[in-house]
């Protein structure tokens, strides 16, 4: 039941929550950070309790699917509510309030095997950290992505739309779309160091195709910021490249859990 109970109130939140970013998006209301913030805090800790209700045991951290996705949810909401309060990135709610909701939604409508971690085990933490912030920075820069591809083809078409209106300058949205991928590339670079350290056996625990994806998806990022300040990519290349590496960050993490806990069965 208290189960139930977090998982209802965290929906009812992030709901007011897209709710009133639509009222503002559409004209209806005026933007208001300090309310923006509000909801987000109080819908943050309705999210950790309900984290801390289903993944923490006795000893262990469940990591399976669901359990991981709550998280990791839980995080790219985290994060925005940081950069908010310093950048125009009030618009990405419209599409981390719903992902955020859509994990509640599944963790109450289907189970995943478990995948237990030590909590002894500091090192796979570590990793396990790294890589959940990883995710969800380039969460975030997948929606940046996005929105910047959107806007290039909308300042081609109709300068006046409702997009337009609402996003900060173009050059501003790629500017936050790189702060994004340093930051991601940093944090992905450490995320496969610790894991290259500290997890043995990996052909046995079958990370050999997740860790074949991470370290592809890190050679499309880190040339897209290369390509950024010798080539001066910017625009739909970047957005292009943003959005085809975090598909293959997504392919390592959510693919590899899919196929080895629905289709293989291996917690």
């Amino acid at each position: 039941m208290g189960t139930l109970i977090l998982a209802v109130t965290t929906l009812f939140l992030y709901s007011v929550g897209t709710a009133m970013q639509t009222l503002v998006f559409r004209g209806r209301i005026k933007p208001n950070r300090g309310l923006t913030s509000l909801i987000g805090v109080l819908a943050l800790i309705s999210h950790g309790a309900l984290i801390w209700d289903r993944i923490p045991e006795t000893s262990t951290i469940n990591m399976g699917l669901f359990p991981a996705s709550l998280l990791i949810s839980w995080f790219v909401v985290l994060l925005l509510l940081i950069l908010n309060s310093r950048k125009p990135m009030q618009i990405l709610f419209l599409a981390a309030y719903p992902l955020a909701a859509l994990t509640v939604v599944f963790m109450l409508l289907f189970h995943s095997p478990p995948h237990y971690v030590s909590q002894s085990n500091w090192g796979m933490l570590a990793h396990i950290a790294l890589a959940i912030t990883a995710y969800s920075l380039f969460t975030l820069a997948a929606i940046q992505a996005f929105l910047v591809n959107l806007q290039n083809r909308q300042l081609k078409r109709n300068y006046n739309s409702l997009l337009i209106r609402n996003l900060p300058p173009l050059l501003t949205m790629e500017s936050l779309l790189f702060e994004l991928l340093w930051a991601g590339v940093i944090v992905l670079t450490l995320a496969i160091i610790t894991g290259a350290l500290f997890i043995h056996n990996m052909f046995d625990q079958n990370l050999a195709h997740k860790s074949l994806f991470s370290i592809m998806s890190w050679f499309v990022f880190t040339g897209l910021l290369i390509g950024h300040y010798t080539q001066g990519w910017r625009g739909q290349t970047a957005s292009r490249w943003t959005l085809a590496g975090c598909a293959l960050l997504m392919i390592s993490y959510y693919g590899s859990k899919f196929a080895l806990e629905f289709i293989f069965h291996r917690g």
